[in-house]
């Protein structure tokens, strides 16, 4: 019984022809029959392979010998005329850029190698340049290297001139006329005046030689000084002095102008202790008159001079620029002051003087005394050198 059940269940598996369980030879001739398309997918992806590396070894040669030739660039000398403004910040790459844009050079890439290779272009300075059109990137690397290639419109300011000395060397020194200054500083907030000035820029437009480019305007120019003026009287304290001495930021800056006129070198901190004197010491006679000649000539509208007659001060009593008949400061400053000074009105010696005198106005020697005799005595002696020694008086 048992083998016929063994045989019918072996003719069963023949008669299905897809039996539920493979037999083994079976299954192994299945995998053989496979393996022949994959040899043929791996030799042609080999093929593939093979091919794309062809195509790099001669395309992709090609595009690395294209990235490693020099970049487009100009012969030079080039021609025409083109400015270019490097400002605060300006990278080379920026620069060359801006150079690019204006066919100075041929190409960003080239400008950027001539400044890799140039070890002073790193120190390239804020201002305007003068090139030329397609030039060689080197060459317009030279010129922006060389400071000397600024293009600039030079003005120097000397100390103790008034605003309107300073707008008329300024309309001088550019293409603009004294009004055109005039105009703007009728609108005083544009140029950074203090709000202490009172929209009065006498004083506020500080001394110095200023370097202007070519796209300079006046409200430009203006607030540049200003501008030094702000560095100046941040320098010296200004605002902190003047709350220290019990003044007003505008009464130092007055003061200062009072000091420039007056003043020389190590002269100026004494002569500002004096006008301090001068106002704070009620039991002197002269008390609260600062008697500064300077500011008379302010009132009169004429430049300074050694020595004033009588009816030259009557002439103006009525002023408050006079101070030989007003007490106290005048209403602002009378020039603009410079460092020395601005320093001074912040920072007075430390003295019981309350005269002063220039002895000789060459040398700008200067006495100092709190006896009223001994102040006549230096009156005499500087009625000597005028008499003898000079023709300024």
């Amino acid at each position: 019984m048992t083998e016929d059940r063994h045989e019918d269940r072996h003719d069963d598996h023949h008669d299905d022809g897809l039996p539920e369980e493979l037999p083994l030879e079976a299954g192994r001739r299945r995998r053989r029959r496979s393996r022949v398309p994959g040899c043929l997918a791996v030799l042609v992806a080999l093929a593939v392979v093979a091919g794309g590396l062809w195509w790099a070894g001669n395309a992709g040669m090609a595009f690395l010998r294209d990235l490693a030739s020099d970049p487009e660039d100009y012969p030079g000398p080039g021609k025409g005329s083109v400015t270019i403004e490097v400002v605060s910040g300006d990278t080379s790459t920026i620069i060359c850029r801006a150079m690019a844009d204006k066919d100075v050079v041929a190409s960003v890439d080239a400008c950027i190698a001539a400044a890799n290779a140039d070890p002073d272009a790193g120190g390239i300075q804020v201002g305007f340049y003068s090139l030329k059109k397609q030039m060689a990137a080197a060459d317009a690397i030279d010129v922006l290297v060389d400071p000397a290639n600024l293009v600039k419109s030079s003005l120097t300011v000397p100390e103790g001139l008034r605003v309107v000395d300073i707008l008329e060397r300024l309309a001088a020194s550019t293409d603009y006329d004294v009004e055109d200054f005039e105009k703007v500083l009728a609108t005083p907030e544009k140029i950074g005046l203090p709000d202490y000035a009172g929209g009065d820029a006498e004083g506020y437009l500080f001394p110095a030689t200023y370097d202007f480019g070519p796209n300079a305007k006046p409200k430009d120019m203006l607030k540049a000084m200003v501008d030094r003026w702000r560095q100046a009287a941040d320098e010296a304290g200004l605002e902190e002095a003047a709350d220290a001495l019990g003044y007003t930021p505008h009464e130092l800056m007055t003061i200062a102008s009072l000091v420039e006129a007056e003043g020389r070198g190590d002269d100026m901190p004494k002569v500002a202790r004096v006008i301090y004197n001068r106002l704070e010491i009620e039991p002197n006679p002269s008390a609260g008159f600062l008697q500064v000649d300077a500011a008379v000539n302010y009132a009169l509208g004429r430049e300074p001079i050694a020595r004033l007659t009588t009816d030259e001060i009557d002439s103006v009593a009525d002023s408050p620029y006079n101070t030989y008949r007003q007490k106290g400061l005048p209403p602002g400053p009378i020039e603009a002051p410079g460092d020395a000074a601005i320093d001074a009105a912040a920072n007075p010696a430390d003295g019981p003087w309350f005269f002063y005198v220039t002895v000789n106005l060459r040398t700008g020697e200067t006495k100092f005394t709190d006896d009223y005799d001994e102040f006549l005595g230096f009156k005499r002696e500087l009625d000597e050198y005028c008499a003898t020694q000079s023709d300024r008086c």
